[in-house]
């Protein structure tokens, strides 16, 4: 039922395509972030929660329609529903079937829980097409609330040394994740622009966070003492940045998982906090989907595809795809942050 063309990935029966990387009449957008929703579709259909991201990413005038998870839609005889991917708020997989043969687009997926999106639902079907970001065994990611314990412990000691922190992390998604588990009783939390104007589209539709303030209103960097500063990876080693001095830098990400990426990258502490499915959550999002055709995107996608065919015996092939995984998905965040932010002095 589905393909992979120079568009993305098509169902010629319903005339549509999931998540295409080239401008087509009809897209179905699995989340938000700039790898997987593209600017120049003739329609985009997405979970209502991510219709807000989408209309203030790719312009108020795009033609959108949002629909529940589980909300069943009928395309020339394709029956087609969304459901959680537990990526980011709003994410969903798409579930395709035609005459009995299902299909499912999983976009990103997550199975720890975050306490923002709604938890991965498992959906059997015949044939799954599954990300590998992280799909190697070095990839075990540790208890979320244990991480979220050490940025907040982080954040006191850095505190204590009159140092303010600036947490580097992707604006849509994890940054609300990130704030969402942050202990307000130690200080104010500011954020960057991009972080504060995904902020405001959470809230307004009905996500809820801690106080936060947009860095641009402190015109006095003496205002800014021991706070938490949320900020994009694109933020890092820019005059925006040193502005913030004294300060220590941690940055969250799954590739945090692997010694020496923190050191290459310049941070003085890593967090390992993912979006994305680590190891364990990929092999048992797979098996418990009951799927028997596997397709392997992005990430490691040869090696774990591999994996599949010998220790599950899974009828699995990679395919190419330009998405990006945990590696570009603040490249929209940067596009779109206001140059008011270089008001601190």
């Amino acid at each position: 039922m589905l393909t992979f063309n120079n568009n993305g990935i098509y169902c010629e029966r319903a005339g549509l395509y999931i998540d295409p990387w080239r401008p087509v009449k009809n897209a179905i957008i699995t989340h938000a972030h700039s790898d997987h929703a593209r600017y120049g579709m003739g329609s985009y259909l997405a979970h209502h929660l991510s219709v807000p991201v989408l209309r203030f990413r790719l312009g108020a005038d795009i033609q959108a329609q949002g629909i529940e998870y589980g909300e069943a839609l009928e395309v020339n005889g394709v029956r087609i529903s969304l459901h959680p991917a537990g990526h980011i708020w709003g994410s969903a997989q798409v579930r395709l079937e035609y005459k009995g043969d299902v299909w499912v687009v999983s976009g990103d997926y997550k199975l720890q829980h975050d306490g923002i999106t709604q938890p991965f639902e498992p959906v059997r079907c015949h044939h799954f097409i599954t990300e590998s970001t992280f799909g190697l065994p070095v990839y075990q990611f540790p208890a979320a609330q244990e991480v979220y314990d050490d940025i907040n412990q982080w954040w006191r000691a850095n505190q204590a040394e009159g140092k303010n922190s600036v947490l580097l992390t992707y604006a849509l998604g994890k940054a609300q994740r990130v704030i969402r588990h942050l202990d307000p009783s130690i200080g104010a939390i500011y954020t960057h622009g991009a972080v504060d104007n995904l902020n405001q589209v959470y809230r307004a539709n009905g996500g809820h966070l801690p106080e936060t303030i947009r860095i641009e209103a402190a015109t006095d960097r003496k205002e800014i003492n021991g706070a938490m500063i949320i900020a994009p990876p694109s933020a890092a080693g820019t005059p925006w940045l040193r502005k913030l001095q004294p300060y220590r830098v941690g940055i969250c990400s799954g590739w945090m998982q692997l010694r020496g990426t923190r050191r290459r990258r310049g941070a003085d502490r890593g967090f390992v906090l993912s979006d994305h499915a680590d190891w364990e959550q990929l092999n048992t999002a797979i098996c418990e989907t009951g799927a028997e055709n596997v397709y392997v995107t992005h990430g490691y996608k040869a090696s774990y595809a591999r994996w599949l065919r010998e220790h599950y015996s899974l009828n699995a092939v990679e395919v190419e795809t330009l998405y990006t995984g945990e590696q570009a998905e603040d490249t929209a965040d940067a596009e779109q942050t206001t140059g008011s932010d270089e008001s601190i002095q």
